[in-house]
């Protein structure tokens, strides 16, 4: 029999890129659909006939509970959240409840449907857990570069939340033998990344820039360095850390850093064009406690998982922006096709 995995988030990018994975080991994929969302209008629309929805949401307690015992799933991926980091700022309440607190109401849904009432060791044959920690943990770092031991210190409404549900998931794991792991994943962008995001934010201009339809690119602090990796490299990684022996806590990155005026530099050449030309700064744009340096210490997750990232720097950057002036491209031609039409 096919092995089941439920996957909060399925529609976000990592969730896709997940699903694809998943489906190509053979497994059956269910996804979270909270409301009235239409997930075959979105990232996993060309996967939709192979995928499985259950009706759920993260501030909804009861909802999980009914989606955990209907799926029956031996592995659980939670990647739902509300990810954009400065959202954090003007929303707190909204991203804790949904970032903390749905991770905790995930984790008694699994204890419930398992019936776990205490133990002090992860059992084998149970429902597997994966969270989705996040580098912004680390925040005002304490070491270069952060391990699985650095110290934490977020920055953010965003990394307080994930830090909180980190460490829920480490304590379900030792009061109720859940089998829980988290992923602190770094920074991890592709042509799915959402509009929002500075590298995709990055992309899409230039895309324009080079058609002709935007003139500049408006950034804040182009001194921010991150570890930046390809999303497609890391579910790799997620899927690996739920088929351990034992459950073990993973950072996954590149160990390279690059700063926002690289992944600019990057963008631009690969559509021959000059940065200095169309770039300008918007002071509004810096964040208001920015977490200047992130820098993966993953020779764990290498060692124990044999995970290794196959996409570098470069040709994620490069991937991003030709994947942005096809879909460019595409559009304006659609427009002139409409607009023919309409004499």
């Amino acid at each position: 029999m096919s092995r089941r995995a439920l996957i909060t988030g399925i529609t976000g990018q990592d969730g896709s890129y997940l699903a694809e994975h998943l489906l190509a080991q053979g497994y059956q994929v269910w996804g979270l659909n909270r409301g009235q969302a239409n997930p075959r209008k979105s990232r996993v629309s060309r996967l939709a006939s192979d995928l499985s929805f259950v009706d759920g949401d993260l501030m909804d307690q009861g909802s999980l509970v009914s989606a955990v015992d209907l799926v029956q799933p031996h592995e659980v991926y939670n990647l739902g959240a509300i990810s954009f980091v400065p959202m954090s700022w003007q929303q707190a309440e909204l991203v804790t409840e949904v970032n903390g607190m749905g991770v905790l109401r995930m984790l008694e849904a699994i204890r419930i449907v398992s019936g776990l009432h205490g133990s002090s060791a992860a059992g084998s044959d149970g429902i597997r857990f994966y969270q989705a920690s996040s580098s912004e943990m680390f925040g005002k770092v304490a070491e270069t570069p952060q391990s699985e031991t650095t110290t934490f210190h977020p920055r953010s409404p965003y990394g307080v939340a994930k830090t909180y549900g980190h460490y829920i998931t480490q304590n379900y794991r030792e009061s109720y033998g859940v089998w829980g792991v988290s992923g602190i994943l770094f920074n991890h962008e592709s042509p799915r990344r959402g509009a929002e995001f500075v590298t995709r934010k990055i992309s899409l201009a230039v895309a324009q820039i080079k058609l002709g339809l935007q003139d500049k690119l408006y950034l804040g602090n182009l001194d921010a360095v991150r570890d930046w990796g390809f999303a497609g490299d890391y579910v790799r990684a997620m899927h690996l850390m739920l088929q351990q022996e034992q459950p073990a806590d993973y950072v996954v990155g590149t160990g390279r850093m690059h700063s926002v005026r690289d992944a600019v530099r990057i963008a631009f050449e690969a559509a021959d064009l000059n940065w200095e030309d169309y770039v300008a700064i918007d002071p509004t744009l810096v964040r208001p406690a920015e977490v200047e340096t992130l820098c993966a210490d993953s020779s764990h997750a290498r060692r124990e998982l044999g995970w290794e990232p196959k996409v570098d720097f470069t040709e994620l950057m490069t991937m991003m922006v030709e994947s942005d002036i096809r879909q460019a491209s595409r559009e304006r031609d659609y427009a002139e096709v409409l607009s023919a039409a309409s004499w």
